[in-house]
């Protein structure tokens, strides 16, 4: 007998938990940081730097907005074997004390830190992929000690695209698969916005923290007009990305002449087929295949992946708008000590 249908148009509780099994999740919107959070990246990156380090984000995912309430540094140890088992043990030894004294020990992501905002690299991408695995949705906190001596706190969270994701799961960082995707080098990372957030007892004794005097040094600092030192490895920097670029156009141009060079072979080696074919149909003998699977020129030559030059056309935009934006702020202190000496 089959089921009557509910009045006024009700969903049965079946009809409803499948649907609310097919909608998508939810996007990540947030990251939410505990202040506690961030003071121990920076301290952990400012100890080390200019040593790169790394560490772990514990925390929540609740719906929209990824909780960073904890974190925890890594040892720095040689890669090999026994240190990559090292390392899994004492994160799995941290969380174990972390549960047991009540701390959130979900891990969430994990931070690093950079120099000059020199992030993107194969290396990062691989990391993303293998917490994927475990973790649905996580992200990196990416800490770049060399600005904050500026007074900018340079941190970043970044994931993954999804559409990206799945192109390099399937190993199809080809430029048709790209092309067919829409997928550029803007599509690899996305910055999710960060809200550094305290309790209500924190903020009040931060509040009875604060100086009584308006202006203090930091504000002092931010009218230094010596900036040469940031902008000239800026500049360094850049221009070694962009040698590497050039690199990876001639990669691809080097791929492009070998497949125009296959074609003019296959299509000289196909007209002699044709004239053997004819002369065997003469002779009242069968045609032979047009196309040899055997014959080395019919191998198809493997196109070069395009994440090498996506990633370094992603750093070079990064530099690029690093050193506009410091350029533009030196112009703005000239123009104020123009203006200061002129009156």
């Amino acid at each position: 007998m089959a089921n009557p249908a509910a009045p006024g148009g009700m969903r049965s509780f079946l009809q409803a938990v499948s649907t609310v099994t097919e909608e998508a999740p939810t996007p990540l919107r947030v990251v939410q940081m505990e202040g506690l959070a961030v003071l121990k990246i920076i301290k952990h990156c400012e100890e080390f730097a200019p040593a790169l380090v790394t560490g772990q984000l514990l925390g929540l995912d609740v719906g929209s907005v990824l909780e960073v309430t904890n974190c925890f540094p890594f040892p720095i140890r040689e890669e090999d074997d026994e240190a990559d088992a090292d390392g899994a043990n004492y994160q799995l030894e941290m969380m174990k004390c972390l549960r047991e004294v009540n701390v959130d020990n979900n891990t969430i992501g994990w931070y690093q830190s950079c120099l000059l905002g020199s992030f993107q690299t194969v290396e990062l991408i691989e990391t993303f992929m293998n917490y994927q695995e475990s973790i649905r949705r996580c992200v990196c906190i990416v800490y770049d000690p060399s600005r904050c001596s500026q007074g900018v706190l340079a941190l970043k969270a970044l994931k993954l695209t999804d559409s990206f994701m799945d192109l390099y799961r399937n190993n199809g960082l080809t430029g048709e698969k790209l092309r067919e995707k829409k997928l550029s080098w803007v599509d690899i990372f996305e910055e999710i916005p960060i809200k550094v957030s305290n309790s209500a007892l924190v903020s009040a004794f931060m509040k009875e923290l604060e100086p009584e005097s308006p202006v203090t040094q930091c504000d002092f600092d931010r009218l230094k007009l010596s900036t040469a030192p940031f902008m000239e490895r800026n500049l360094e920097f850049l221009i070694g990305c962009m040698d590497d670029l050039s690199s990876e156009q001639n990669k691809f141009q080097y791929y492009y002449r070998n497949v125009s060079r296959q074609q003019s072979q296959q299509a000289a080696w196909i007209q002699k087929r044709r004239q053997e074919n004819m002369a065997r149909k003469s002779a009242g003998e069968e045609p032979l295949p047009e196309e040899d699977p055997s014959n080395p020129i019919f191998k198809p030559i493997p196109e070069p992946s395009r994440l090498e030059g996506y990633l370094v056309t992603n750093q070079i935009s990064s530099y690029c708008n690093y050193i506009n934006g410091v350029a533009g702020q030196n112009f703005n202190r000239l123009y104020l000590m123009k203006a200061l000496h002129e009156d």
